[in-house]
């Protein structure tokens, strides 16, 4: 890739690799997004872009990875590597960043099949869980070494530690004699050059036996280890240096066991910064919202679709999208307009996603865009300005001009703002039309914004040119900032000053003289500017009308689905609460039937069975009715199809609830079909038939048949059923009683949602298996039943499918 410093400064670029190091969270991650280099080829690139999608997918769920507050452990690797001891703070840096690989890798690890590219840079850290482990038992929270870090460390620190209890107790029955405690300023003691110590006035030196190991800045007080301790005192050195020299030995150890591991380590240290990196891109990425575009080799075409500058979505700054496509030939794209319209900036937007992808980074723009991957990038955009600053002077920029002609070659892209600008305009044409000519002819694609009328012509004249042109509304006195490619802009340099306050008879007169030096183009430019505005009104209004509608649409639908709801719940009440009375109904019948039975009383039985079957049936019938409601409200509403009334339409049968085709239509009713049956009944009986209904070809293939015959048999045949079904033991009762229990079982079942259920009768003398066969005919509960196969106890047994 080459590039100047000088372009990179103009489009920005280092401000794009200081967002993705700001976004990182570890030093050797930061270092590396701020220096994010360009990558070789189409591979690497196409690599890099899936490792960031990766990336952002996990960002999504959301999810980071826990690398956060690694520091750079390269130099401590490299001095353990010599040899050296490393500190404390060091090994513990260590220590956290080794917790921190195996952390990640689990995550990753878990992750694998949606992100393989990173699982890949996961599997690069090392998993060293029994150094870690010792790292992290040597050290204490607060970075001191541990007593655990080695038995010979805690018995010296022991010895330490009981060497100062026996000095502080001796010193604690000094200052509680009151002899002793008459020669001292105060009755403590303190600690002066690692010694224990008593503050001696003075004037009792004499009194106080020991060394004098510091005094007060007066010279009253001195601070004197008293002689008895002396002895003791130097057992605390020696002891101290014991310790010492065991804390040195840990830490020379511990390094040891580093330096072993050192180039495992940092690997896994690259390998977190480089996820750290690619996290800090998928952040920045979704910032932007941008997207990966299709790679072309360096001489492809140039579509970028909704293309918003990096750099001005960064600052928070509303972005208008604008489309370039340099396609289908297309080699130049020739930007005119207004000044502060947005020319330079969609010139430098395009360039600065021209290194984005070369540096491997999605961009700014809608899905569906497509860029090359340019050996080159060159722009000649002031003289390293800023965009809003003033241009540099002619002599500088044919320099920069020179300079781009004789770099230039095929592959390269070439941003040019203002070409051959502040002279003779003629002139200025002329050479910027040889230079264009020129960046074309060595296969180069161009970019370049001018305010020259014959620039602007170029486009009729080589079909390698396309003209681009940013709007300006002259209603509002504004830039538009839209790009409207294959019509080129006015300048519009009146209206400007105009905006900016220029007296009114100065704008007027210049207008006039406009006018009279052939301004023929640029009114002619104005107008289709003016057509152009008015279509793009129109068309912002249609889109306004036409979400309205669809919001207006939603909200009926929604209102319409509510309405369905309530209806359904005001059912359900209603039809639980029928079915309570008639439960309490049969149970009272029940009750009265056992009564007559034991009474003998045939016709008063007789009329009990006949009401208790009737109330049973009610029963029966609202509980399938309860239930489909309560299905109905599960499922949402329903979404219908329109109704039709004309022959050949299909309808719902309110009462039925079944699918009907209407065949005959006249003025007081409809004659339907509902399989072999015909039947006439009002229109208002029939209701939208539900979308997803489907009319079947009256004349289907006999492939077609054939298939939908097995099917069909494949649906109704036998099913084995499992020892998980329901199932109801009826043998050796009574036909009354065993009736009793089979609704009452079915009733149950069917309110537990089962799909099926076994009723187990015997064979006996075949009374009690005709008459539950008999009652399942007509029963709600059951959709169908068949007798058992073999495994399920054979004609002993009746399989019910319940409805």
């Amino acid at each position: 890739m080459d590039v100047s410093d000088r372009t990179l400064t103009s489009l920005g670029f280092d401000d794009v690799r200081a967002a993705i190091g700001s976004r990182c969270r570890t030093e050797v991650g930061k270092a590396r997004g701020i220096a994010r280099p360009f990558l070789d080829g189409i591979p690497e690139v196409l690599a890099s872009l899936e490792l960031v999608e990766e990336a952002t997918r996990l960002k999504q769920e959301p999810l980071s990875l826990p690398i956060g507050g690694l520091i750079d452990l390269r130099p401590s690797l490299d001095r353990a590597t010599k040899a050296g001891m490393l500190e404390p703070r060091e090994l513990m840096a260590i220590c956290q960043a080794l917790f921190a690989f195996e952390r990640a890798y689990e995550v990753l690890q878990e992750r694998r099949e949606k992100v393989p590219g990173l699982a890949a840079l996961g599997r690069r850290m090392p998993l060293l869980g029994r150094l870690a482990t010792r790292l992290d038992r040597s050290f204490e929270a607060s970075g001191e070494i541990s007593d655990r870090a080695s038995d010979e460390l805690r018995d010296a620190r022991e010895r330490a530690r009981g060497l100062h209890r026996r000095i502080r107790a001796r010193l604690d029955d000094l200052l509680r004699d009151e002899k002793f405690a008459t020669n001292l300023r105060e009755g403590y003691y303190s600690v002066r050059n690692d010694r224990y110590v008593v503050p001696v006035l003075s004037s009792h030196q004499r009194e106080v036996e020991g060394i004098v190991h510091n005094a007060s800045q007066s010279g009253q007080t001195l601070f004197v280890e008293p002689q008895e301790l002396i002895g003791v005192g130097n057992e605390l050195a020696i002891a101290n240096s014991v310790v010492l020299e065991e804390e040195r030995k840990v830490l020379m150890e511990l390094s040891q066991l580093v330096s072993r591991e050192a180039a495992k380590i940092e690997d896994g240290l690259l390998a977190a910064s480089e996820l750290d990196e690619l996290e800090a891109i998928a952040v920045l990425s979704l910032d932007l919202h941008a997207t990966t575009p299709t790679v072309h080799p360096a001489h492809g075409p140039l579509n970028v679709k909704g293309l918003r500058h990096p750099r001005l979505v960064l600052k928070g700054d509303q972005v208008i999208a604008n489309d370039v496509d340099l396609s289908q030939g297309a080699r130049a794209l020739v930007v005119s307009g207004p000044n502060a319209g947005g020319k330079t900036v969609t010139l430098t937007g395009i360039g600065l996603c021209a290194l984005m992808v070369r540096a491997g980074l999605p961009i700014p723009c809608d899905p569906g865009s497509s860029i090359p991957l340019f050996n080159q990038v060159h722009s000649a955009i002031g003289d390293l300005q800023d965009l809003e600053q003033g241009l540099s002077t002619f002599s500088a920029h044919v320099t920069v001009l020179k300079s781009v002609v004789s770099t230039a070659k095929k592959g390269a892209l070439v941003l040019i703002d203002e070409i051959a600008a502040d002279t003779d305009p003629r002139e200025g044409a002329a050479i910027a039309t040889a230079v264009l000519e020129d960046l074309l002819e060595k296969g180069a694609l161009v970019l370049v914004t001018t305010h020259l009328e014959e620039l602007k012509a170029l486009a009729h004249l080589d079909p390698r040119f396309v003209n681009g042109r940013v709007g300006f509304d002259a209603k509002k006195m504004a830039p538009t900032y839209r790009l409207q490619l294959g019509a080129a802009g006015a300048s519009s340099a009146i209206d400007i000053a105009r905006r900016v306050g220029l007296p009114e008879a100065i704008c007027l007169r210049a207008t006039h003289l406009a006018e009279n030096a052939g301004g023929a183009l640029s009114k002619a430019l104005q107008a289709a500017e003016d057509e152009r505005r008015k279509m793009l009104d129109q068309r912002d209004q249609a889109e306004r009308d036409a979400r309205e509608a669809r919001e207006l649409k939603a909200n009926a639908e929604a209102q319409l689905a509510e309405v369905q709801r309530k209806k359904k719940e005001e059912e359900l009440k209603f039809r639980e609460s029928l079915r309570a009375e008639l439960e309490y109904a049969r149970t009272q019948i029940r009750a009265l039937v056992e009564r007559l039975e034991t009474d003998r009383s045939d016709k008063a039985l007789k009329a009990a069975k006949e009401s208790a079957a009737e109330i049973s049936a009610r029963i029966n019938e609202q509980t399938v009715a309860e239930r489909h409601v309560r299905t109905e409200l599960k499922s949402g509403p329903e979404e219908l199809a329109p109704l039709e009334i004309k022959v050949g339409a299909k309808a719902r049968h309110r009462s039925l609830d079944a699918e009907v085709e209407i065949v005959d239509v006249s003025q007081d009713a409809v004659v339907v079909t509902m399989g072999a049956l015909r039947m006439r009944v009002p229109s208002s009986e029939l209701l939208p038939p539900k979308k997803s209904a489907v009319t079947p070809s009256r004349f289907p293939s006999s492939a077609g048949k054939r298939e939908e015959q097995i099917k069909r048999a494949e649906a109704t045949a036998a099913k084995p059923m499992t020892l998980a079904s329901p199932t109801l033991d009826l043998r050796g009762q009574r036909a009354e009683d065993a009736m009793r229990e089979v609704e009452r079982f079915l009733d149950r079942v069917s309110r537990d949602g089962e799909a099926a259920a076994i009723l187990l009768h015997g064979h006996g003398t075949g009374a009690l298996k005709a008459m539950i066969r008999e009652y399942l005919r007509s029963s709600p509960y059951a959709k169908s039943f068949r007798p058992g196969d073999g495994p399920e106890g054979g004609d002993g047994v009746t399989v019910v499918v319940l409805a």
